[in-house]
C-alpha cells in the first residue's frame, strides 16, 4: 500500500466531512467547499498552513504526538480514526525492511480450536486480519454454510459478501457489514502496508466488486469488536445474534469471534440449527461409509 496516498486521502476526506458550522467557525460569502479549507484545519490544530499542507500532501515523517492529537480533535476523528491516523504515522516513520513483521497466521494452536470447539451452543470462528476463516466449530459453520458450499469465497468472509448474491440475503443489513468489513480492511492496511497478501485481496476485491471499490474510495474505517448482526438463514429463518470479537495476544492478527443468543427466538434457532447440522453431518458420515 501507498502510505502517502493513504494519508492524503484519508486526511482529506475527514476534511471534506466537516462543515464550518460543525467546526464552530464563521462562514463568509460563497464556498466552493461544503467541507474545511485547508487553512481552517491548520487554525484549529494550531498550526500552520504550510505544515498542515505537508501533512496533507502525505508526510507524517516526525510528526510529534502532540501534533497527530491536535489534528484528530480538529478534524473531530472518533476513537477508531485516531488509532488508525498514527498507524497511518507509525507506517511513515517506519523503513519498509523494519515494517516487515511476521504475516498473519495461518494456522490455529490447537488449544485454541479446543476452546472453539467446547463452545458448542455458540457459533464461533477463529480468522485472520484478512478475513479468512480458519477454524471454526459445527454451529459456525451451519450458520455460515452457503460460503462454505461456494468454492470462490475460500472460506474468506470478504470475498463472500462482495462475491456472493447469497450474501446480501444471509446478511439482512448487508450494507452496513459490508462497510463495516471494508473499514476494517483498510484499518489492516494502515497498520501492514507492506503485507503482500493483504493487498493482494484488496486489489482482488477492487478489481471484481464495483461496490466494493466505492466504498473503499469513502477511507472509512471499522473495528469488529461487538454488536448485533442480523441473518435471514436458509434452514432456521429470521434471527439476531449478538457477537464479540477478541484478538489472540501470541498470534500474529488471530481473532476469535463468538456468537450469542440474546433472546429466546434466537436461542430456539441456534437449536434448530444445531440439530440440522448434525443430522447433516451424521447423513454425510453415513454417505461416506457406504462409499467405502
Amino acid at each position: 500500500m501507498d502510505n502517502q496516498a493513504e494519508i492524503r486521502a484519508f486526511l482529506k476526506s475527514r476534511r471534506d466531512k466537516i462543515t464550518p458550522e460543525q467546526a464552530g467557525l464563521p462562514t463568509y460569502g460563497n464556498r466552493r467547499v461544503s467541507g474545511l479549507r485547508r487553512n481552517e484545519v491548520a487554525t484549529l490544530a494550531g498550526v500552520s498552513v504550510e505544515y498542515y499542507t505537508r501533512l496533507e500532501r502525505g508526510n507524517l515523517i516526525g510528526v510529534s504526538d502532540s501534533v497527530l492529537d491536535a489534528l484528530a480533535q480538529a478534524l473531530q476523528l472518533d476513537d477508531t480514526e485516531r488509532t488508525h491516523l498514527y498507524d497511518l504515522a507509525r507506517a511513515a516513520n517506519t523503513t519498509q525492511a523494519r515494517a516487515r513483521r511476521q504475516p498473519a497466521r495461518s494456522t490455529v494452536r490447537p488449544s485454541v480450536q479446543r476452546i472453539v470447539e467446547g463452545m458448542p451452543g455458540m457459533p464461533a470462528f477463529v480468522q485472520n486480519n484478512r478475513f479468512d476463516v480458519l477454524a471454526t466449530n459445527p454451529l459456525g459453520r451451519a450458520l455460515y454454510s452457503e460460503m462454505y458450499a461456494d468454492p470462490v469465497c475460500g472460506a474468506n468472509v470478504a470475498r463472500f459478501v462482495f462475491f456472493s448474491p447469497v450474501a446480501r440475503r444471509l446478511y439482512v443489513e448487508w450494507e452496513r457489514i459490508a462497510k463495516g468489513a471494508v473499514g476494517a480492511l483498510r484499518i489492516e492496511a494502515g497498520k501492514n502496508p507492506y503485507d503482500r497478501e493483504l493487498s493482494n485481496l484488496i486489489g482482488e476485491l477492487s478489481t471484481r466488486s464495483d461496490t466494493f471499490r466505492v466504498m473503499w474510495g469513502a477511507h472509512d474505517v471499522h473495528v469488529f469488536r461487538k454488536g448485533t448482526k442480523r441473518f435471514s438463514h436458509p434452514v432456521v429463518g429470521d434471527l439476531s445474534l449478538e457477537y464479540d470479537s477478541m484478538d489472540l495476544p501470541d498470534d500474529c492478527g488471530l481473532t476469535v469471534t463468538v456468537y450469542s443468543a440474546a433472546s429466546t427466538s434466537a436461542a430456539d434457532a441456534l437449536k434448530l440449527l444445531a440439530s440440522w447440522s448434525a443430522t447433516s453431518e451424521a447423513a454425510q458420515a453415513a454417505e461416506m461409509h457406504s462409499d467405502n
